[in-house]
């Protein structure tokens, strides 16, 4: 492949917990030797993108991330230096795959936008983004640019498990999928239908799992990068075209990763610069946050076969700087305030499952409209996720109370299978701002507890700023706190901390949520008039 135009890299989903080791690998200077150069620092993003698959077209990079049930799902990242990254897009703009995925009747926790790939086709300028839902049917969409709009061009009826997608030279697309028996599937020319499919290798036993395929064509070799979840990352190489045979070499295995507490770097993908230069990024598991992209440089052997350079036997915590071209603009930062002005969300949002649309509106403000009457907020529709920065980070939320109807509970959520919040409750008229807590889910990912009021005030007025501070470090379970105020000037601690959990299985990490639902009748609306993520 002409690696001039684009390149497709990646990451995948599984993980575990901490994991560190010793790898094999080309080692780079440390200490002075670096201190001359700009560098960069990793995590490259310290927010939650896994399974990234990682592109150039041009001058820009672009990656793509798992977000399960969340809604618009892939999230398309850009950047021009491959460190510094905006939120641009999302390539699946609504999760239309079931009623399960509009909280209605059933619930699409960790299932929805698994590993998944992206890619971009010279030949008809056109980007695609090939994932498999609920190991059912593969969903392919297109777009002209990453920003939208994402149209579904196909359904294919075999599901492409951890699939990468490959743009050959000849402009044909190949698919590389599946789990430790890994095949390839041509598409046909206008990409809808699939022509051919085969096994192409089955993992040694000995090895383990292998998934969360990538698919290359480098030097006219053909590539096919592997993860062992969650501590290794391997690689098979065919000079016989894309459907073998293929020969595999391990690219590293408990290698110590670059945050501390966190995991192994794996499930990664490979892009060249324009000057040639080559970087793999990876995901490195760092729960409670989640699983945060890491840069490395790659060299090749002689016979083909990609090298991570190393810093002291370890996944290096600075780098030099990727020589690139000077970029034509600041990226936007995944960090900020958002005052809701435009009739649209920045692309940093994601619903947690799709939104009713009826129930929402921004402009002026986000306003809320109670869409769900449930004791249950993993029930309740239209509550809006937010990432969290690490490794720790405070989200502050102003919030117009005063349309809220008895019955209702509004406010800021820390989300996961165990979560917290600060809010309202309207009750008999009165509205009082109260710490929750013993909101939980199962391993099946049902409700075992939905909420205990902890702690409470009384609150006057129509206007209150919610505030919830999140450490995010991975290694152990870490403090969750809230507080609150009247005046927007002096926030008031409520409740003790929340013990934000490490566990891996819910895959998504933590996330700010704005929610409002009912647990009486529909009709009540609160408006959010600012939001704001800021680090220390």
């Amino acid at each position: 492949m002409d690696m001039s135009w684009l390149h497709q890299p990646l990451t995948r989903r599984r993980t575990l917990a901490a994991a560190t080791g010793l790898a094999a690998g080309a080692l780079l200077p440390s200490g002075p030797a670096l201190a001359t150069a700009a560098q960069y620092t990793n995590p490259v993003i310290w927010q939650d993108f896994a399974d990234i698959d990682i592109i150039r077209v041009g001058d820009t990079y672009y990656a793509s991330a798992s977000t399960m049930h969340y809604s618009p799902g892939a999230p398309v990242l850009r950047s021009y230096d491959l460190v510094n990254w905006e939120i641009a897009g999302h390539s699946v703009p609504v999760l239309d795959f079931g009623a399960k995925y509009d909280l209605n009747g059933a619930r699409g926790y960790v299932r929805g936008i698994w590993a998944s790939s992206l890619a971009y086709r010279p030949g008809n300028r056109t980007f695609y983004w090939l994932g498999q839902i609920d190991f059912a049917r593969t969903y392919l969409y297109t777009a002209t640019a990453v920003e939208g709009p994402w149209n579904r061009l196909t359904t294919i009826s075999t599901p492409y498990y951890d699939a990468g997608l490959l743009v050959d030279t000849d402009d044909t697309l190949y698919v590389a999928y599946g789990n430790t028996t890994i095949s390839v599937a041509q598409l046909s020319p206008d990409g809808r239908n699939q022509v051919r499919t085969q096994e192409v290798f089955r993992t040694p036993s000995g090895v383990g799992t292998l998934e969360g395929a990538r698919f290359y064509k480098i030097n006219g070799q053909y590539y096919i990068f592997l993860t062992r979840p969650a501590n290794g990352q391997y690689i098979l190489k065919s000079s016989s075209g894309p459907f073998g045979p293929y020969t595999m070499r391990q690219v590293l295995l408990d290698l110590r990763g670059p945050i501390p507490g966190g995991g192994v770097p794996h499930q990664g993908g490979l892009v060249q610069t324009q000057s040639g230069a080559w970087y793999y990024m990876a995901f490195v598991d760092a729960y409670p946050g989640g699983r945060m992209p890491a840069l490395a440089p790659v060299t090749w052997t002689a016979d083909g076969w990609p090298v991570v350079q190393l810093v002291n036997g370890a996944w290096g915590t600075t780098y030099p700087s990727p020589a690139v071209p000077p970029p034509p603009r600041q990226v936007t930062p995944m960090t900020g305030v958002d005052t809701f002005d435009g009739t649209t969300l920045k692309p940093g949002w994601e619903w947690n499952h799709n939104p009713d649309p009826t129930k929402w509106s921004a402009g002026n403000g986000l306003t809320l409209r109670t869409a769900t009457v449930t004791h249950d907020l993993y029930w309740a529709r239209n509550t809006l996720t937010h990432r969290i920065q690490g490794p720790t980070s405070t989200a502050t939320v102003q919030l117009d109370h005063s349309a809220m109807r008895d019955g209702d509970r509004a406010g800021l959520a820390l989300l996961r299978d165990s979560s917290a919040w600060i809010g309202l409750k309207r009750d008999g008229g009165a509205t009082r701002v109260v710490m929750v807590t013993g909101l939980t889910m199962d391993s099946n990912w049902n409700t075992t507890g939905t909420g205990t009021e902890i702690a409470s005030a009384p609150v006057s007025g129509g206007r209150v700023w919610l505030r919830a501070n999140a450490d995010i470090r991975p290694g152990a379970p870490r403090p969750g706190t809230f507080s609150y105020s009247t005046d927007g000037i002096t926030f008031t601690r409520l409740g003790p901390a929340f013990s934000m959990g490490n566990d891996w299985r819910f895959f998504m990490g933590y996330r700010f949520a704005l929610f409002n639902h009912a647990t009486q009748a529909l009709g009540g609306a609160v408006r959010v008039t600012r939001f704001e993520v800021s680090t220390p």
